[in-house]
């Protein structure tokens, strides 16, 4: 067993300005949809849409810089940025980590970008771990990235409710070897590959390029591919392997899953939110609904821990877990243990 331990420095975040209301969820979605259930079911009383110059990379650059603030952290200092934000960005075939880079002027860095859906932090934050007891030279590593999915949603197609809370916005977390405190401990992440085709965007990849004839339609074609597929697997796993990863966390870390304080939860619908709370043991106190925020993809767990630190839910002594789950399909778990070792 490593000596060498990793802890969380602190987080940055961008949220846009520009905002869609419940009222105009409902609206786009042709009166299918009352303004009502999509505050009380879908958990959306308004959630942030990216402004004009709120591309993925540029958001992922000002949460960066505002985690430079937050910390006192050097740019210099910096040796990794694993860019966690998504391939809906400004130019296609660009690397999200080297443009965040050059910015904030982590000019020591190297950077890679990683893709694991709304999965990425939870994902990147092992691997960064993992890099950070593995090399020698590795001592400071941030994790950031950039979202904006929502651009993709057709809100007349009725398979797509699932996903009306995609937002946008960026968020960036920052990790120090031997920090010796804000401990990231075990991580647990189940992959199932039976799904990797059943939702994404349809239109635009080598299989089904941009045309004249359907660019209209391409721009919103995030989308269930097999729904029928994806319902019943989805069923028959999530749960199971979501608790697993919780668990595997939980064994990794040598804690019991009964001194959870706080549950970093992504944005899904109300009913599963408090389902969740209370298989866990957990109060409505101890996680935050981010039914102002939407589904940020995987900036959720950072910013639920960011506002969790600001609302004094997270404190010294607290365990925090961030939990997660990405189509493809992926879920994942991790355990942070708050305050000085």
């Amino acid at each position: 067993m490593s000596s060498v331990n990793v802890g969380i420095v602190g987080t940055g975040i961008y949220i846009p300005e520009n905002r869609m209301t419940a009222k105009e969820v409902a609206e786009n979605t042709n009166g299918v949809w009352a303004e009502e259930a999509v505050i009380e079911k879908l958990g959306i009383v308004e959630k942030p849409i990216p402004g004009e110059n709120d591309g993925t990379q540029e958001m992922a650059v000002k949460a960066a810089l505002d985690s430079l603030k937050n910390t006192n952290v050097d740019p210099k200092e910096i040796d990794v940025i694993i860019c966690m934000g998504e391939e809906w960005k400004e130019y296609p075939l660009t690397t999200s980590a080297l443009y965040i880079q050059h910015k904030i002027g982590a000019t020591n860095a190297w950077g890679i970008d990683v893709q694991n859906r709304c999965c990425t932090t939870v994902t990147a934050m092992k691997m960064a771990k993992d890099m950070l007891i593995a090399d020698d030279d590795v001592k400071t590593v941030m994790v950031v990235g950039g979202y904006r999915n929502g651009d993709f949603v057709d809100f007349s197609d009725k398979n797509m409710s699932m996903m009306y809370n995609l937002s946008a916005g960026a968020g960036a977390i920052i990790l120090k070897k031997n920090y010796n405190k804000n401990l990231l401990l075990g991580s647990h992440i189940i992959g199932d590959g039976s799904l990797a085709r059943d939702a994404g965007v349809k239109i635009g990849g080598i299989k089904n390029p941009i045309t004249k004839e359907n660019v209209d339609v391409a721009y919103k074609s995030l989308q269930l591919m097999n729904p029928q597929h994806m319902k019943e697997r989805l069923n028959e796993v999530s749960l199971p392997n979501w608790f697993k990863c919780i668990d595997k966390a939980f064994e990794k870390s040598n804690i019991e899953k009964s001194e959870l304080d706080y549950l970093a939860i992504l944005h899904f619908k109300r009913s599963m939110h408090l389902f969740m709370l209370d298989k866990l043991g957990l109060n409505e106190e101890q996680a935050i609904y981010l039914e102002n925020y939407g589904h940020m993809g995987q900036v959720d767990q950072i910013l639920s821990l960011h506002l969790a630190l600001q609302e004094g839910k997270v404190k010294d002594g607290s365990v925090v877990s961030m939990i997660a789950a990405g189509i493809g399909y992926v879920w994942a778990a991790n355990v942070i243990k708050w305050g000085e070792i």
